[in-house]
């Protein structure tokens, strides 16, 4: 690799390495696995940088990666066995409201415990739409399906998504009663 192109790359996962890491974050629910993601996707990133024509569609082209590194994990065997049930670590502003904070903290650890009950390539879709903000166009592009699929995959995981908050909601109620008696 040229000295210019190994530089436009280390640019590339400079700027774009937190964005990979909250998106594979979003996509497993572990911080550590989230890192090998971001990790191993920019790997292969930096073995195709050459082939990589236009650098503008270079984010597109690491998420379709890192989308593609995680399927691949969720196939192996010894992760189907694996039980994570640690809490997510959480960083409070102190300067908000402690009100606020405690809601938006409920609410966003129970969104992603949620997540992570959705089959996997509807949390992708899930993730890609709206954590990431991509266009039904371009989430089809980055798992290489038809708009079609990403219409019915993102019903299909709202559907997903919505009967596993309610199940935890319904669960966190009848443990909070369950601790008043």
């Amino acid at each position: 690799m040229r000295k210019a192109e190994e530089q436009g790359f280390r640019e590339f996962a400079v700027t774009h390495a937190a964005s990979l890491r909250r998106t594979a974050f979003l996509f497993c629910g572990d911080w550590h696995t989230a890192e090998d993601l971001m990790q191993q996707s920019l790997m292969k990133l930096y073995q195709a940088w050459h082939r990589v024509q236009q650098q503008d569609h270079a984010g597109a082209y690491a998420r379709k990666i890192l989308l593609r590194t995680w399927l691949d994990e969720k196939r192996r065997p010894w992760r189907r066995a694996e039980q994570r049930d640690g809490e997510l670590p959480e960083h409070a502003d102190s300067n908000a409201d402690p009100e606020l904070v405690s809601g938006r903290l409920w609410a966003r650890e129970l969104i992603q415990k949620a997540l992570i009950k959705v089959p996997p390539r509807q949390r992708a879709v899930l993730v890609l739409r709206y954590f990431e903000d991509l266009s039904v166009t371009d989430v089809a592009a980055v798992m290489g399906c038809t708009e079609g699929t990403v219409k019915s995959q993102t019903a299909r995981g709202l559907v997903a998504l919505r009967a596993a908050v309610d199940a935890l909601e319904n669960n966190g109620s009848t443990m909070e009663s369950e601790v008043a008696s």
